[in-house]
């Protein structure tokens, strides 16, 4: 069977097995006729609505990203991000399946320990990427529901770029990089924390991924960034020059549906729901993963005011955010209190963030470096706060270890694409809009007539 992320229960974190060490806490009591399931189906029954649930919740972040980035993008282009939003979540189901699970779980064929999986052994191609004789078999959850759960998170990491590079990326090369991306860079890296490699061996936590997940599309991200460069007219003569998005109400519905979708995110990593304890955890989070969201919106609220002398709406969305993100790492151990002050950390990461990379001229179009990046790094950090099993050692080498892999990789992908047919586009079609050059339609047509 294959290797899960997994709760908090036991100091394996995201390693357990499809096993029955769920059941390590009183299962719910049922009353057994001909009729009822065993307490054994049960849990298998509860696990697995939990992975179908919290999957169907991180998908509909898809939307949530889309809607964000729509929203954060001028008009003229807001055609492609919708375009770059459907395809890449489709090319990461069909990589992830091809070559990304099996990479991402070795099922003990590492070909190096730790480090590389057996991906290229027999049976790469089969339904879900393991052995079908014992892929239902009852153990813990159905094989398809596991599936489904963490191809949602693959998705999500190249959701993360394509809002970073808006306005200037052609279509086609960033779509091959997401396929490389979700086929190989991300669950490459993901195996060796959450598929038992080296960097669980080390002690490494990371609940849900503000490491294996965020700070992965924040370094693809930054390094692309770097490499496309900015917009043009976005920095000149030493200043900068605000470029407002087309619709903040469609950039707010995005982050609303963001945080709703956490909640499948970040509960959903819990990894079980067939016992009282388990429930117990999956509110926990829930109610943490709330309270950083909140906090992070409200500390960006305050900071804005403060420092700008106005509210910044687009601040307060990406500290929502980037709260969530925050808590991402360790969402069960803090309490109400602890997991406030992570989050407001956050959103005040972000507000002091996005003028960094502004001095640095890194153009991100939606703010995802910030949020996803340095929160993430923060996130991972906190986890020692909460969490006494946490060794800031580790969390900060795992930190590089993972920076250091996405950055070479990312890097290397981007120049071959840049090499081989150009990553941006015209001057001519960045200045008219994507939509209308790129693709030959307008999102808004009624507003561009004269």
């Amino acid at each position: 069977m294959t290797f899960l992320k997994g709760t908090n229960k036991m100091t394996l974190s995201k390693t357990l097995g499809l096993s029955a060490a769920v059941l390590t806490l009183p299962t719910l009591a049922l009353a057994q006729d001909a009729t009822s399931p065993s307490t054994a189906e049960f849990v298998w029954i509860m696990n697995t609505l939990l992975f179908l649930i919290g999957g169907f919740l991180v998908f509909f972040m898809a939307a949530g990203f889309a809607m964000l980035e729509g929203g954060l993008v001028r008009s003229k282009n807001v055609t492609m991000q919708m375009t770059k939003n459907v395809a890449l979540f489709s090319l990461a189901t069909i990589a992830y399946w091809a070559f990304g699970y099996n990479l991402m779980y070795p099922l003990g064929t590492w070909s190096v320990e730790g480090v590389l999986s057996g991906v290229f052994g027999p049976g790469v191609l089969e339904a879900v990427g393991i052995d079908l004789a014992g892929a239902d078999d009852g153990e813990y959850a159905s094989t398809g529901s596991d599936f489904f759960f963490q191809l949602m998170f693959c998705a999500a990491t190249a959701s993360i770029v394509s809002g970073a590079l808006a306005e200037r990326i052609k279509l086609w090369p960033f779509l091959i990089f997401v396929v490389i991306l979700t086929g190989i860079i991300y669950p490459l890296q993901a195996s060796w924390k959450w598929g038992g490699g080296f960097l669980d061996e080390a002690g490494f936590l990371d609940f849900a991924g503000s490491t294996v997940v965020h700070s992965v599309g924040g370094w693809a991200a930054l390094t692309g960034a770097i490499i496309l460069g900015p917009r043009l007219g976005k920095y000149k003569d030493g200043r900068v020059n605000p470029m407002p998005g087309s619709n903040l109400a469609l950039a707010t519905l995005g982050v609303f549906i963001l945080w709703m979708g956490w909640f499948g995110f970040n509960g959903g990593s819990q990894l079980a729901m067939g016992t009282v304890g388990d429930i117990a955890d999956v509110s926990r989070i829930f109610a943490n993963t709330n309270a950083a969201a909140a906090a992070g919106a409200v500390a960006a609220l305050i900071l804005t005011q403060v420092m700008f002398k106005k509210p910044d709406l687009t601040m307060v969305l990406n500290g929502a955010l980037a709260g969530l993100v925050s808590i991402t790492a360790e969402p069960l151990t803090p309490s109400l209190g602890m997991a406030t002050i992570i989050g407001a950390i956050g959103g005040v990461i972000v507000v002091f963030t996005v003028p960094l990379l502004d001095k640095l001229k890194i153009d991100d179009v939606v703010g995802a470096i910030p949020v996803h990046l340095f929160a993430g790094i923060w996130g991972t950090i906190a986890v020692v706060l909460t969490n006494p099993e946490a060794s800031l050692f580790t969390q900060l080498y795992s930190i590089m270890v993972v920076g250091v892999f996405t950055v070479i990789a990312s890097a290397l992908v981007w120049y071959i694409l840049k090499m081989a047919t150009g990553i941006r586009v015209s001057q001519e079609a960045e200045i008219n809009g994507l939509d209308v050059t790129e693709l030959g339609m307008e999102a808004y047509p009624e507003f561009s007539k004269g």
